[in-house]
């Protein structure tokens, strides 16, 4: 691990959950915190977390033309950004069949669209400083799947994607890339945060019913501390070869686990016909 140095994060949807936290625990190791909201009052309130260090920016991810401007202006005041956190999103919840395109191309703008646009925005002088960290929150949801959160799901294994391919493109120019993709933690992403599509085709009921009733219940209960989620942060920044990808909580780590045997398991049995495409050698 490195010596801890200050460094300026920038990091999306600091007003509640894993956003607030990463920006909390931030702020109280000594680093500078530039933090994006969308009301004039939670900036207020964020700037009274640290005098001179905690730099709100008021700004919607998905207004992709106002980025750039609003990056330049927020380095302008708090110094070039060393590490950027794309956590701002929210789930969906829903049947592919009873959800709209216009829910799934809300997903994706908040998810997908917009990490990338502030991706955009920051390599460049990330890139001729030879330096910069970059950590997308994606899931746990972005390597297994459940039913309910289709949309979301697609959305976080987007986010996965880019983030393992970027990593690659920018690797020798000192820039690194890491997913990091919590299971369930204490936040209200399963409460008031996330968007729920209305029930309307009874053929679902037998799915759809009891995973809305449980994840509901379960919202406010969930194992996962962001305190800690934040503590890991700041190590995972200050590694010197930090991994591709994090996983967050027992329950990620368990069923990422049983998909990848599942996965083996599979591209075993099928192996024969899988390799039967080939021209003869």
């Amino acid at each position: 691990m490195n010596a801890s140095v200050t460094k300026t994060f920038l990091i999306t949807g600091v007003s509640s959950g894993l956003g607030n936290a990463f920006a909390a625990g931030a702020l109280e190791a000594g680093h500078v915190v530039i933090g994006t909201v969308r009301r004039l009052e939670d900036a207020e309130a964020f700037s009274a977390h640290a005098s001179g260090r905690a730099y709100p920016l008021v700004l919607d991810v998905t207004d992709y033309d106002a980025i750039p401007e609003a990056i330049a202006r927020a380095e302008a005041a708090a110094g070039p950004i060393d590490v950027l956190v794309n956590n701002a999103g929210y789930g969906h919840e829903g049947v592919l069949e009873e959800s709209a395109m216009a829910d799934l191309q809300r997903q994706f703008a908040a998810n997908v669209f917009g990490p990338v646009a502030m991706i955009k925005a920051v390599l460049p002088g990330m890139r001729e400083r030879r330096r910069g960290h970059i950590v997308n929150v994606t899931s746990m949801g972005g390597f297994i799947t459940m039913p309910g959160i289709t949309f979301y799901c697609g959305s976080k294994f987007a986010l996965e994607g880019i983030s393992e391919a970027l990593g690659k493109e920018v690797a020798g120019l000192g820039i690194r890339v890491t997913a990091l993709a919590p299971g369930q933690f204490r936040t209200d992403w399963a409460g008031r945060s996330m968007d729920r599509t209305p029930r309307s085709v009874a053929d679902y009921d037998a799915v759809m019913d009891p995973i809305r009733a449980a994840r509901q219940a379960k919202s406010g209960r969930q194992s996962g501390d962001p305190v800690r989620a934040a503590q890991v942060l700041l190590k995972l920044v200050e590694a010197d070869a930090p991994p591709v990808r994090l996983f967050l909580g027992d329950d990620a780590l368990g069923l990422v686990s049983q998909k990848l045997e599942q996965m083996k398991a599979e591209m075993t049995a099928w192996e024969t016909l899988s390799r039967s495409t080939s021209f003869p050698s």
